[in-house]
């Protein structure tokens, strides 16, 4: 019944642009896409803002993070950070697939999307999980490459409180062996191409504690693509 209540809404997006209220347009119109979604030049490795002429931010040479690549469509700020907060905690699970095109759009996540040999969602503790009656990392890796999901692979050990209020040091302690790989399909890492998706980076200490976690299992390599990635880490 969950499922069959996530495609009617997936496939039936609202009929007027959630932004500036055209009408008729897709959840997106053309115009916000343009003027709110525009690719910023980031990190390699963390997907801060930085200058044109820098390939990664000083934070990430002075300590290279658990992840080859991380791509992020938009900043978390307007209009982005509403639609976040209704696609997670509204129920409104339509919006996957329009969100899921400005990751795909990203400058550099067609070619990970075609290296990856599988797309790992972060996984929710399963008290989150009931609470919002779907994994919007899950619907999103689904839109972005269906083909290529697994999601019995990488899982949440352990409950963790939320982040929002926590500091960076914070983050990661809380974090800390949250996530594993299934012992018994470990193997099915072993020299793989593997990206993680995520709808929201902050200071990325979950995403840097799954990709810890796949690494050790034997992933010959470990990215990651977020939706929205915030200004600051």
């Amino acid at each position: 019944m969950r499922t069959a209540w996530l495609q009617r809404w997936t496939s039936a997006p609202p009929s007027r642009c959630a932004v500036c209220g055209a009408w008729p347009a897709q959840p997106l119109c053309d115009g916000c896409v343009v003027r709110f979604g525009q690719p910023r030049h980031r990190c390699r490795t963390c997907a801060l803002p930085v200058p044109e002429t820098v390939a990664a931010c000083g934070a990430c040479l002075r300590e290279p993070p658990p992840l080859d690549a991380c791509f992020a469509a938009v900043p978390y700020a307007y209009p982005w950070s509403g639609l976040v907060a209704r696609f997670k905690f509204s129920g409104e699970a339509g919006w996957a697939g329009a969100l899921a095109s400005l990751m795909a759009r990203t400058p550099g996540v067609d070619d990970a999307l075609t290296q990856a040999d599988l797309l790992l969602p972060l996984p929710l503790a399963p008290r989150r999980l009931a609470e919002r009656g779907f994994n919007q990392a899950l619907l999103l890796a689904r839109a972005l490459a269906r083909d290529k999901v697994e999601t019995q692979l990488l899982l949440r050990l352990r409950e963790t409180g939320a982040q929002a209020t926590l500091d960076r040091r914070a983050r990661r302690a809380n974090v800390r062996d949250a996530f594993g790989v299934d012992p018994l399909r470990a193997a099915e890492l072993q020299g793989r191409a593997v990206l993680l998706v995520d709808d929201v980076m902050t200071s990325g200490a979950s995403l840097h504690a799954a990709a810890s976690a796949v690494r050790r299992a034997g992933a010959r390599s470990v990215s990651a693509v977020v939706l929205a990635r915030t200004e600051e880490a």
